[in-house]
């Protein structure tokens, strides 16, 4: 990568969170191999556990330090636990030379079982499933929209006791934004701010996946490091299931540029991909216990599946209206109407279920629109734009990925395009420019300062509104638009190509009738060659002329290349 050119979301991509070689201090990290028990690697204060250094411990089995009892509970956890998982909670009981009551949780990485254990503090954890049970109920009648993420930040905040509960959303662009909050009356909204895209770079939110809840009880801890920070065989030890794992310093200054002294983040999954975070601040550190943290990421789970359930709903409701259409479609080309006599009628039907501004439908010679669209030498330019392309493409800013033009043609931005070949003949659907106002929170284009490793981005030290009109781009097409793009696309190339295939094989099946007929003439003039020694002069001139007709009109058919007219 050229990191003079980078941008603000590629340099914060290249740092390896997954491997900073150290834990928070709230808990400590003892890992072994299995099933042996032998300590490999221990947190640099593991002392203050066990009265014994990570040197003492290294090596030695931890059937030496720990309840049996402990440790079957922990392989009777991983029996049900694949590796390469999140660590799972196994135990709350008494444990090293104090007899401290900690939460255990476990997993398996690298093959290594990996032990976290954090303190308690008595009668803190008194919050479990039926907790959360309740919580659901305070939702489970309503529809994912802005009263359900409003009581989900309550709910949130209510049972954590943060300053702060934010339902934050990924947009298209990668950019998130605040949908819903519940603070405290003395603090400042973030309602409809925006963040961008590396705020939360590609690999924390790939950890976000892999661990649905996050929690920093203190946003100006010192990390703790683990002894040795690396396998024998050399490799990094990697950190990403560790829920203790040390979080980058440079997120920890951004939060204490927000005022942040503690946070802590549930994830909202849907259909795979990371939709968006329940993010918890607050003013001053506060460490949550387990057993809340425990019930928070149930409620999240709940949170994810309302969401990825709508989504899937209204994706499915959309789909079947394509699949109709694509029905619709295929039965009237059976009737041996062309695609380009059919397809007119159903462009509105397309506009509708694609939300497009207006529709353009190119085949052969024929080209008709409804709604806006480009005219003229935008349209050409388009079309071969989406002809170098495979299948159903999508911009929402073609003033950059076009790079034709000075101002979006005719008003438009976006478009998807399912061409079906290189002269661009196809489906395109347009969306007309958005101009926004868009609110951020702090100017969102980072500095960054130089270390030896090359460039870091400084994390920006004012959150206060920063205000942007964006212009050149169109409303996003979601996932849902392209993928019933795709399908009607692959409806629409199919039928095209019946449609070519069918006027090749009647165009030739008309020179084959063609080349029958004269064959037949030239029979009947055999014959009369033969009898050609009764014929007068003038007889013989006409039918020499006639000869010469025939031979023309036989030239004429061996040489024309069997193709169908253009459609």
């Amino acid at each position: 990568m050229n990191i003079a050119n980078a941008t603000d979301a590629e340099i914060c991509a290249r740092e390896p969170i997954h491997l900073s070689g150290a834990i928070q201090p709230h808990g400590y990290l003892v890992s072994c191999s299995w099933p042996d028990w032998t300590v490999r690697h221990a947190s640099a204060n593991v002392a203050d556990l066990f009265d014994q250094t990570p040197a003492q411990l290294l090596g030695t089995s931890l059937r030496e330090h720990v309840d049996e009892s402990i440790l079957e509970a922990i392989a009777d956890a991983l029996r049900f636990i694949e590796p390469g998982l999140a660590a799972q909670r196994v135990a709350t009981t008494n444990i090293g030379g104090h007899g401290a009551l900690c939460d255990i949780s476990t997993h398996l990485h690298q093959g290594l079982v990996h032990i976290e254990i954090e303190p308690q503090q008595p009668g803190t954890d008194n919050v479990g499933p039926l907790t959360a049970n309740a919580m659901i109920g305070r939702i489970a009648g309503q529809d994912p929209g802005p009263a359900f993420f409003q009581q989900v930040a309550a709910l949130v905040r209510e049972l954590t006791g943060y300053d702060r509960v934010m339902v934050y959303r990924f947009r298209p662009d990668e950019a998130g934004e605040v949908i819903a909050e519940d603070h405290a009356d003395d603090m400042e909204p973030y309602f409809g701010l925006r963040y961008p895209a590396s705020d939360i770079p590609v690999q924390a939110r790939h950890l976000y996946l892999m661990n649905r809840l996050r929690v920093i009880p203190d946003s100006g801890y010192t990390p703790v490091p683990i002894e040795p920070p690396r396998h024998a065989g050399g490799a990094s030890l990697d950190l990403s299931h560790h829920a203790l794992r040390s979080v980058s310093p440079v997120h920890l200054e951004y939060l204490r540029n927000m005022g942040v002294g503690a946070s802590m983040s549930i994830s909202i999954v849907s259909g795979g991909r990371l939709w968006g975070l329940i993010a918890c601040h607050h003013r001053v550190a506060r460490l949550v216990p387990p057993g809340i943290r425990a019930t928070a990421d149930l409620f999240g789970m709940y949170v994810s599946m309302r969401v990825a359930g709508h989504e899937q709903a209204t994706a499915m409701a959309l789909y079947d209206q394509s699949q109709q259409l694509g029905d619709v479609l295929r039965e009237a080309t059976q009737k041996g109407r062309a695609l380009a006599d059919v397809l007119p009628t159903y462009l509105r039907v397309i506009a509708k279920l694609l939300d497009a501004d207006g529709v353009m439908m190119l085949l052969g010679n024929r080209q008709l629109s409804i709604g806006t669209v480009p005219g003229g030498e935008s349209f050409s330019e388009l079309c071969a734009w989406g002809a170098a392309r495979a299948g159903a493409v999508a911009s929402t800013h073609l003033r950059e990925d076009w790079r034709s033009q000075e101002r979006p043609a005719d008003g438009l931005a976006g478009v998807l395009a399912m061409a079906f070949g290189r002269d661009g003949d196809g489906v395109y659907c347009f969306r007309k420019e958005q101009v926004e106002e868009v609110t951020w929170a702090g100017q969102p284009h980072k500095a960054t300062v130089p270390t030896d490793d090359g460039l870091r981005i400084a994390p920006r030290r004012s959150f206060a509104a920063w205000r942007e009109t964006v212009r050149g781009q169109s409303v996003p097409w979601s996932d849902g638009d392209r993928r019933i793009a795709e399908r009607l696309y692959d409806v629409l190339i199919d039928l095209h190509r019946r449609s070519t295939v069918n006027a090749e094989e009647q165009f030739a099946l008309r020179q084959r009738q063609h080349v029958r007929d004269e064959s037949e003439r030239l029979s009947r003039l055999a014959a009369i060659l033969g009898d050609m020694q009764h014929l007068d002069d003038e007889q013989t001139r006409r039918l020499a002329e006639r000869i010469g007709e025939l031979e023309q009109h036989l030239r004429g058919i061996t040489g024309t290349t069997l193709a169908p007219d253009a459609a």
